[in-house]
């Protein structure tokens, strides 16, 4: 499947807001961002107005960046949020917010959702104790994340003990510090989940 591989920097620099896609690099004085106001390219302009679309498309590549979701997999994230009965944005978050990767980064094991992925991959990570390598797939209320046995004598693993983790878990996760195991304490509400995105701006973009 067809990812993106340029750099993630210059996606924060197109959309000209820090979208913390690097991790903790994002927070210290070499992020591009900070240092160069203008959109990537040799050629770079100004920034121009846009029009009610730009703002609508804009927000949804944000909401695509962040999560590291292709377009078509983002569709069908809306395509299913849409059949639900309530506010169809809210429910996009949270199924957004339920990709493993996602919960990977919430809990701390990792410094951006990109590193999340990568653990994944490599099958380092268990959910209720089974190995897995999907990083799209959907945990559920009590499900255990932890980590397979084998990957608790990397190097990184030691490391990760060994200092304050990247974040706080939100309201919604637990976090058992010793055995380095997080729990789904229930599902991700509006209030809990803190994006830089306006999820109302998609919904009407698929809208149209």
């Amino acid at each position: 499947m067809a990812r993106y591989t340029d750099g993630r920097c210059r996606i924060c620099r197109r959309v000209s807001e820090k979208l913390s896609l690097k991790g903790a690099k994002c927070f210290t004085p070499k992020c591009p961002e900070e240092k160069r106001h203008v959109p990537p390219g040799m050629h770079a302009q100004r920034r121009r107005r846009l029009s009610d679309w730009g703002v609508q498309l804009r927000e949804k590549q944000k909401a695509r960046y962040i999560y590291g979701v292709l377009e078509r997999q983002f569709r069908r994230y809306f395509a299913e949020a849409a059949k639900r009965p309530g506010v169809t944005g809210e429910y996009l978050l949270q199924l957004l917010e339920r990709r493993l990767d996602n919960v990977i980064f919430r809990l701390g094991f990792a410094d951006s959702r990109a590193q999340a992925r990568q653990l994944v991959n490599s099958g380092h990570i268990t959910i209720n104790g089974r190995k897995t390598k999907i990083p799209s797939c959907s945990v559920k209320v009590s499900d255990t994340i932890g980590w397979r046995p084998g990957s608790t004598k990397t190097v990184y693993y030691k490391k990760l003990t060994e200092s304050p983790l990247s974040q706080v878990p939100p309201v919604w996760l637990s976090l058992d510090k010793e055995s380095m195991t997080g729990k789904v304490l229930s599902l991700p509400s509006r209030g809990d989940i803190q994006v830089p995105f306006i999820e109302s701006a998609i919904v009407e973009y698929y809208s149209r």
